[in-house]
């Protein structure tokens, strides 16, 4: 099975030196990739900035904003049997990048207009044909109807929700503790497990749907 999978976060520039991000690591998205090489599929992995080294047995492309991210996404979305968007995708970014670095002066504040960065499931929505499309959900209260309104907003076939506000699960962490959930209300809440783990289920759920669709 040939798969795209998007990791890490994006930066939205403010000026030369600075940025809008977030506590994205990019683990859970690179350990996706390395279990699907393990596995045999032909992996691309769209990465936004991360430290940490290329899997093994995969095409890894870098982008740094979420504009760049969903032109390669795009690009690479024809070729592939399944997507799966497990990149943090900043919200928003700076509405004017100014051409040099912001001085404070005497400025005791700074009042900044953000615009929505694109929504990148949803711009490829008409797109899918057949294709297999699986979302995360990075939430801090409300966790499974968020999930779910995402879930259906973005025509998913699947969506992997974790509460970032608990200790060991979401950024910057080796662990993550999800829950899986598909259109039809099914639901699996997964321990806490490493996020190589939190792959190998997400793995087999994509292989079981592929042999149901077959």
């Amino acid at each position: 099975m040939k798969l795209l999978i998007t990791a890490g976060p994006t930066r939205e520039p403010l000026d030369p030196v600075r940025f809008l991000s977030n506590r994205s690591s990019g683990r859970m998205g690179y350990a996706l990739a390395e279990a699907a090489a393990a596995r045999g599929h032909e992996v691309t992995l769209v990465s936004g900035p991360v430290a940490l080294p290329p899997p093994k047995d995969v095409q890894v492309i870098r982008v740094v904003t979420a504009a760049d991210m969903l032109a390669a996404v795009k690009l690479h979305l024809k070729k592939c049997d399944a997507l799966i968007m497990a990149a943090a995708v900043a919200d928003w970014r700076p509405a004017r990048m100014a051409p040099r670095k912001l001085k404070k002066g005497r400025q005791q504040t700074l009042t900044l207009e953000l615009k929505r960065t694109p929504d990148i499931l949803k711009s490829i929505s008409w797109l899918k044909g057949q294709r297999i499309f699986i979302g995360f959900a990075a939430e801090t209260h409300n966790l499974c109807a968020e999930a779910r309104r995402k879930l259906r907003a973005k025509k998913l076939d699947l969506i992997v929700a974790n509460d970032v506000s608990r200790p060991g699960a979401g950024f910057e962490v080796e662990t993550n503790q999800v829950v899986l959930l598909a259109p039809d209300g099914v639901a699996e809440a997964l321990p806490l497990m490493s996020k190589r783990a939190v792959a190998e289920r997400l793995l087999d759920w994509l292989a079981v749907r592929v042999r149901r669709r077959s």
